[in-house]
């Protein structure tokens, strides 16, 4: 079943998320991709996959994504973000993960996380369905 997947990284997980994605391409390839300006445009260079591009995160990219969060279109935010070094936008960043959290919306924030989400069979096999909160 072909979810939607957001990929984010700040500038020093950009490496990491590449190296990641290109482990997983096998099971990214089955997914429509979405992510912020820059990151977007390097794992499409890596990927060679269709990759949907919004603003970069300071110009507004994590709040375009928070969007999609909130409108119910993202099945999971993949998100390397850098906790060692403050970005001018920390306060988007708080709040697109605080929507994943008001949403009930599977995150990853490290390859650790992440290599659980995507090999889980309950993704994989689209089994799960995730509790969406009524407000």
């Amino acid at each position: 079943m072909q979810k939607t997947l957001a990929l984010v990284a700040h500038d020093h997980k950009k490496p990491e998320l590449i190296r990641w994605s290109l482990e997983h391409k096998a099971e990214l390839e089955k997914h429509n991709l979405v992510a912020t300006g820059t990151t977007g445009g390097l794992l499409q260079e890596a990927l060679n996959l269709p990759v949907t591009r919004y603003k970069s995160g300071p110009l507004g990219g994590d709040q375009q994504i928070g969007a999609l969060i909130a409108e119910g279109k993202l099945d999971a935010l993949i998100f390397f973000w850098d906790p060692l070094n403050p970005a001018p936008h920390d306060p988007d960043v708080k709040a697109l993960l605080r929507l994943c959290s008001v949403w009930n919306l599977p995150v990853a924030c490290n390859t650790s996380t992440a290599d659980m989400l995507i090999t889980s069979p309950l993704f994989i096999e689209g089994l799960y369905e995730r509790a969406v909160p009524e407000f």
